[in-house]
């Protein structure tokens, strides 16, 4: 053994002139990609908006859905932008947010998109009012030990080709009255404005528009270099596969109820755009206010989006461990809280510095995205809903000048 190891030693000595440079370069690359990008990042700044709701809204979470179709970015750059200026995609997070019991609904977006996304709110919801705002985040601190945190991630039960239960399957698509609506994001509505005074619950959901990654976008150097399939064509993979199923026997069978139920909602999900996502979930208490059933309302908030036969959410990693012996001294969670909460801070998950923390980006497309996150209407009668005061129109076209 000692002989066999003294030969590879010996090999990669003498060949060291050959591979070192490569990995040397891989390595000065990797970290000139990291620095550029950083630098980008902080140079293109970011606002916080804060969308208060009418008292009343009649739209469908279609209107969202078209809202999110206008954020189908791809940020297109050359190679010499890329790499020389750290140029990268947009992205954007959507919060929603329970401070003392009451609700926000919060878009975090690059200055420079701040003009399209107020545009196209107002354009599908002409009640809205969208104002900028201080960002709540950086309040909270646990370096002062007055808070204490329980964060996770989430991540899907199936592949991610299969669509979550969305607005459609509730019939939210079709006009009718409130009385007679089943929204599902009414039950994370409740949830957030039934929090505590001192407890505050965070969910980010951050976005950006999905394309194959490449050499160019952001791929880790060569580890990522050939790419890999772009989500649409896993999606008629899986399509053609289905129906492949149903041909095995010599006499073709009709497909069964549940069948015809899984390949419509896999012909309707690939038809609208794709977005690579990433669900992060926080617990923010002072400690003389922890009430641990709130932990179980933010692992449960997702559950009404999902289906047996299709796709759904499902708990990720956590700040905390299972076992008292995986974490003794409890660093290890100390280290992951203040590494989410600077990530959820920063608004960071697709690049650096905080890329892909706890958990890595899967793909819903617009209707889906517009299930989690839309402006409901009146079934939801959360009270502490944070609203605008009055009606706002336009001045009429006949006053004097």
């Amino acid at each position: 053994m000692s002989d066999a190891l003294f030969f590879v030693f010996k090999y990669l000595y003498n060949t060291a002139p050959l591979w070192l440079p490569i990995v040397l370069f891989i390595s000065f690359f990797s970290i000139w990609l990291k620095y550029k990008r950083i630098q980008f990042i902080i140079k293109q700044g970011g606002v916080l908006l804060e969308i208060r709701l009418p008292k009343e809204i009649t739209k469908t979470p279609l209107a969202m859905e078209i809202f999110f179709t206008s954020l189908v970015q791809g940020g297109a750059s050359d190679y010499l932008s890329t790499f020389i200026g750290g140029k990268v995609r947009p992205w954007w997070s959507f919060e929603l947010v329970s401070i003392n019991g009451q609700v926000h609904f919060y878009v975090w977006t690059q200055p420079k998109f701040r003009q399209l996304i107020e545009s196209q709110l107002y354009a599908q919801y002409p009640g809205v009012e969208v104002v900028q705002v201080d960002d709540y985040a950086p309040e909270i601190s646990l370096e002062t030990g007055t808070h204490g945190l329980w964060g996770t991630t989430f991540k899907l039960t199936k592949d991610d080709v299969y669509p979550i239960k969305t607005y459609i399957d509730y019939g939210l698509d079709r006009e009718q009255k409130e009385e007679y609506k089943t929204d599902p994001m009414t039950s994370v509505l409740e949830f957030l404005g039934s929090v505590g005074r001192g407890q505050q619950v965070w969910i980010q959901i951050l976005i950006r528009a999905h394309r194959k990654q490449t050499f160019k976008d952001d791929a880790q150097f060569l580890g990522d270099f050939f790419g890999k399939m772009r989500w649409g064509a896993e999606a008629k993979d899986e399509i053609q596969k289905k129906i492949d199923e149903l041909r095995l026997d010599e006499r073709p069978r009709p497909p069964t109820e549940v069948e015809k139920e899984v390949l419509a909602a896999l012909q309707r999900s690939q038809a609208k755009f794709p977005f690579e996502v990433g669900i992060r979930g926080f617990y923010i208490y002072e400690k003389a206010a922890f009430d641990s059933v709130n932990i179980t309302g933010l692992i449960g908030s997702f559950r009404q989006y999902s289906s047996n036969v299709l796709n759904g959410f499902k708990l990720g990693k956590f700040t905390d461990f299972d076992y008292p012996w995986e974490d003794f001294w409890r660093t290890r969670r100390n280290a992951r809280e203040k590494k989410l909460l600077n990530a959820y801070k920063l608004r960071s998950f697709f690049f650096p510095p905080y890329k892909h923390v706890m958990a890595k980006p899967f793909v819903l497309n617009t209707e889906e995205l517009a299930t989690i996150f839309h402006l409901p209407g009146a079934v939801a009668s959360t009270p502490s809903l944070v609203k605008t005061q009055s009606r706002k129109g336009e001045a009429p076209p006949n006053l004097p000048i």
